[in-house]
């Protein structure tokens, strides 16, 4: 049962790659807001709740993912990494920033530990293709683990290790592991993009 939900969460990401490649911007993209960036809390934040941002390609694939398994409390997707203050979209894709994209999750530790999203955050992309996944290219693609402490930074750098020694991917991985900075929320279009988007993400 695990293997199949596996495959179909892989099935979802592929789809959502797919879907990123071949967006056209909505007409909403220069009003969109997005709320008092650098001092936004991050949702459902308490004491008993930790955080943990991945970047891994496409973000809208890579958060609908994360926002099955248990223990995440909440996600929002966005920009870390890069240059410029509170980027757009556009200025991700078009412009030189050097941004990733980014999703951030609140979880909680009780029920599901650091260590293991970051099992299913190498599950759930190829981590061997610098810059890409999938037809999306470019930097903002590129995988990354971007840690807000110590412990989160020795947890990715010895998972990675492991699963570079497995032979489970062919090639070597390439994934960045990295403080987190400045997250810069997306628009709020690319928010819960697959739940508001069911029948047609693209």
């Amino acid at each position: 049962m695990l293997l199949i939900k596996q495959y179909m969460l892989g099935l979802m990401l592929l789809t959502a790659m797919d879907s990123c490649y071949n967006m056209e911007f909505p007409m909403v993209d220069e009003q969109d807001p997005k709320t008092d960036q650098a001092q936004e809390q991050t949702p459902e934040s308490s004491p008993q709740y930790l955080t943990a941002t991945f970047a891994g390609g496409c973000f809208w694939g890579t958060e609908y993912v994360f926002q099955q398994v248990p223990g995440v409390k909440a996600t929002r997707v966005g920009f870390m990494g890069g240059r410029t203050q509170n980027p757009s979209y556009k200025e991700i894709c078009y412009t030189d920033t050097n941004h990733a994209e980014v999703v951030q999750l609140v979880y909680d530790p009780q029920t599901i530990s650091y260590e293991k999203l970051v099992k299913v955050f190498f599950k759930i992309h190829d981590p061997t293709t610098l810059n890409r996944q999938g037809p999306d290219i470019g930097t903002q693609y590129r995988s990354a683990i971007l840690y807000h402490n110590d412990e989160q930074k020795e947890t990715a750098e010895k998972v990675k290790a492991a699963f570079d020694a497995s032979g489970e991917f062919r090639r070597p991985i390439v994934t960045e592991i990295a403080p987190a900075d400045t997250f810069w929320k997306a628009e709020n279009y690319h928010q819960d993009y697959f739940k508001k988007n069911p029948n047609h993400p693209a």
